[in-house]
């Protein structure tokens, strides 16, 4: 069984390339969601689907609304689309919420842009709040915040939610990641256009193939399988493996965490361990650092403990909370490297107590622990 799972739903699929949301195919995948809430995993849904919604809801007002080219979006077409989102978003979650309270799941509702993901604070906000969400067995529901995310809608990326899914499935540590549309999987050439087009059911070299994949033929969507493709290497490299597959298919969800092969498979080309030990070796600050006693040496060494404030004799220079900084020995040995809670400066305020004095002492926290042993590599 998969712990946790990273589950994108295309436009397209939740349409069924028509402009009003399906709701009897959104309930189908529901209920599998909810039968693998109810197995123990821990699933987040990256939903497309608020411009059709948008659309949708005008149409039932008896709004005339114009129809436009996803191929040339100007300008003058942006404000249009950030609108069918922002009027369509609503009607969105009201139907998962709809859905997932008829199973007695909560939902949570989650928009992100780039430039959250790409700053290192708005980036362990997104991870912390997502992992506490998980921790109350809530379904977090995301999607890239079309209202202001301009690049997306001009066709640019963070800039879809086949892209933002291979971000998250690398945010929460996923352990797989699965990509529903309305096409079965990989193909060797587009099977709308050619009959002897053939599912590729396993891809180990994603660039080897990213040249010979079908053509972006979405209408409501922006995601093509080019798109998908590298959504899937943003996860692969990140240690999530990634199945492409038709959502259409009956209990597909169940069927693929249950092992069986449908559609195409990428397996991780790296484990999550070591792409996450890689990452925080090569993001560590220099000429800073925590510099601990012989007790929370042998905790870390031996015991694999997080570092506490209790532990910490001295504070080197200046970091950011979120930034990745070397912890020293008493003699000033290197002896691992983790994502600090906290700033330098609050650090220093707090060194030497215990846990439950960080709060008196800030007015604020962050958790008890200055570097947590899950986000700690030694060296």
């Amino acid at each position: 069984m998969y712990r946790r799972i990273v589950v994108k739903l295309g436009t397209n699929l939740l349409t069924g390339g028509s402009s009003r949301l399906d709701a009897p195919l959104m309930s189908a995948l529901v209920s599998q969601v909810a039968r693998l809430h109810e197995q123990g995993s821990e699933v987040l849904l990256v939903s497309s689907g608020a411009v059709a919604a948008g659309r949708e809801v005008l149409g039932e007002l008896g709004v005339r609304i114009p129809s436009l080219d996803k191929t040339k979006i100007s300008r003058l077409e942006v404000p249009y689309r950030q609108a069918m989102a922002a009027i369509g978003q609503g009607r969105l979650m009201r139907e998962y919420q709809r859905m997932c309270a008829q199973v007695n799941i909560p939902v949570a509702q989650a928009l992100i842009t780039h430039k959250d993901i790409a700053d290192r604070l708005g980036y362990l906000n997104i991870r912390n709040t997502l992992q506490v969400l998980l921790a109350f067995r809530v379904i977090p529901i995301l999607n890239e915040n079309d209202v202001v995310a301009v690049e997306e809608l001009e066709g640019d990326v963070i800039g879809d939610n086949d892209t933002l899914c291979g971000l998250v499935s690398n945010i929460v540590d996923a352990d797989l990641l699965v990509m529903l549309g309305d096409v079965e999987g990989l193909y060797t050439a587009d099977p709308y256009i050619d009959p002897e087009a053939e599912l590729i059911r396993e891809v180990h070299d994603i660039e080897a193939v990213q040249a010979n994949t079908l053509s972006d033929r979405d209408t409501l969507g922006t995601g093509g399988m080019g798109k998908k493709l590298s959504a899937a290497g943003l996860a692969t490299v990140s240690g999530t493996p990634v199945v492409i597959a038709s959502g259409h298919e009956v209990d597909v969800l169940i069927r693929i965490t249950s092992g069986e092969s449908i559609g195409t498979w990428f397996p991780a080309r790296i484990t999550k361990p070591e792409s996450r030990q890689r990452w925080m070796l090569s993001a560590t600050v220099s000429h800073a650092g925590l510099v601990i006693d012989q007790g929370a040496t042998t905790a870390l060494l031996e015991h694999n403990r997080s570092l506490l404030p209790a532990g910490i004799k001295m504070v080197i220079g200046e970091f950011d909370r979120g930034e990745v900084v070397p912890i020293f020995s008493p003699d000033h040995e290197r002896l691992a490297v983790g994502i600090s809670n906290y700033r330098a400066a609050d650090v220093r305020r707090f060194v030497g107590l215990r846990s439950d004095q960080i709060g008196e002492v800030l007015g604020y926290e962050y958790g008890d622990e200055v570097v947590h042993r899950s986000n700690m590599v030694k060296v």
